[in-house]
């Protein structure tokens, strides 16, 4: 939800070793088939301080699943390979996807502008929604303020004080909007690209509005149903994850130190189009896979999402509509997302001819390294 590298809800990792006593044996599926490095990934992000990881792997048809360390701290119960999870701002490759297939089926056109779907909405402060086109919000250059770095809304959602008054609090996307409407914006449309989760709680709007249905009722409809994406689901305000699953955990404040916090129940609704979704790995690969492959979207459509635009101090990356595009160090590109929510961090990622790909998830939200298990997967190193 926060952002594309993220590792906690407001800073970076540092690292926290969590006691042996917690280290659950981990399990592994097709041992010995060339997963080796990613499986050393893992185990320095549990030591790093990740309570636990999972992740799947498909390579060439062959499948390959494992975990490390814990699900529940309290239990020392492990982590599954069929664990559901949130994963945060992997849900704007989902929207992004319906929005492209409305405009494949001629129903709106991505350099329409987001007042003639959302009139008014985006007004204010130099925000003009009549300046801003649909495929500005999808690849982050609206310039439109992020209403999740709000110094209010941080304190009353990631905060530890804040967070555990208004768990349960529900907020609409017009209330989400019009936070970010009393901000100056970033820049004017189309000038820079800053990451706002802004643009895809508009862009979730924009879905309603043109189909009459909310954005998750056609994710469900369009994607979720037609691939068999049975661990899937766009909660909206229910506070739990549906089981299989394991805690989330997470440290509620800016310092990646003190005490760690039970964080799995909460209303999702303040993430809304941005990143509410659940679902887990097997589901991520099939989803990323299908889609570089040309199943959920004309080649057309396909093109335009994997046109990229350059992201600000992140090398080797680009942003495309709703899609990240990575040069990893071994010169092999992949295709994905990343997603942080509170105690979740997860990570989906598919080569270009979707024949490898990976998904996994950290179940703790301040430590570890995300990228080192990627590299090790299509490196062969971490």
């Amino acid at each position: 939800m926060t952002g594309v590298r993220t590792r906690t809800m407001l800073a970076a990792a540092t690292a926290i070793a969590l006691s042996a006593a917690l280290a659950a044996p981990a399990f592994a599926r097709d041992a010995g088939g060339g997963h080796e490095a990613t499986r050393e990934a893992m185990v320095a992000a549990v030591k790093d301080g990740v309570p636990g990881v999972t992740a799947t792997a498909r390579k060439n048809g062959r499948g390959w699943s494992a975990t490390e360390g814990v699900g529940n701290l309290k239990t020392g119960e492990p982590r599954s390979t069929v664990d559901r999870y949130r994963v945060g701002s992997i849900t704007k490759t989902f929207v992004a996807t319906v929005l492209l297939q409305l405009e494949a089926e001629g129903r709106l056109s991505l350099e329409d502008s987001v007042d003639k779907w959302l009139p008014g909405t985006v007004r204010g402060n130099g925000h003009d929604g009549s300046r801003i086109t649909l495929r500005q919000l999808l690849n982050h250059t609206s310039g439109i303020y992020n209403y999740t770095a709000d110094d209010d809304f941080v304190r009353t959602y990631f905060l530890k004080d804040g967070f555990f008054q208004h768990r349960y609090d529900t907020m609409s996307p017009g209330e989400l909007v019009a936070i970010a409407m009393n901000h100056r914006p970033d820049f004017a449309p189309g000038t820079s690209w800053n990451y706002s989760n802004t643009n895809y709680v508009l862009a979730g709007m924009v879905i309603e509005r043109v189909t009459g249905h909310p954005y998750g009722k056609e994710i469900r409809h369009r994607i979720i149903n037609p691939l068999g994406l049975h661990a899937t689901s766009v909660p909206g305000t229910r506070v739990t994850v549906p089981r299989p699953s394991s805690r989330a955990y997470s440290k509620l404040a800016e310092e990646s130190t003190g005490p760690t916090y039970d964080v799995t129940r909460f209303n999702p609704s303040p993430a809304q189009a941005a990143g509410e979704m659940i679902s887990n790995s097997t589901d991520l690969n099939r989803f990323y896979t299908a889609l570089l492959k040309g199943k959920l979207l004309p080649r057309k459509q396909l093109t335009k999402m994997k046109t990229t635009v350059e992201v600000d101090g992140i090398p080797n990356a680009g942003y495309g509509l709703g899609l990240i595009e990575r040069e990893l160090s071994c010169g092999t590109t992949v295709w994905g997302h990343g997603g942080g929510i509170h105690g979740s961090v997860s990570e989906g990622v598919t080569t270009a001819d979707g024949k490898h790909s990976l998904a996994f998830n950290f179940n703790g939200d301040w430590s570890g390294d995300t990228d080192a298990v990627i590299e090790a997967e299509f490196c062969g190193r971490r």
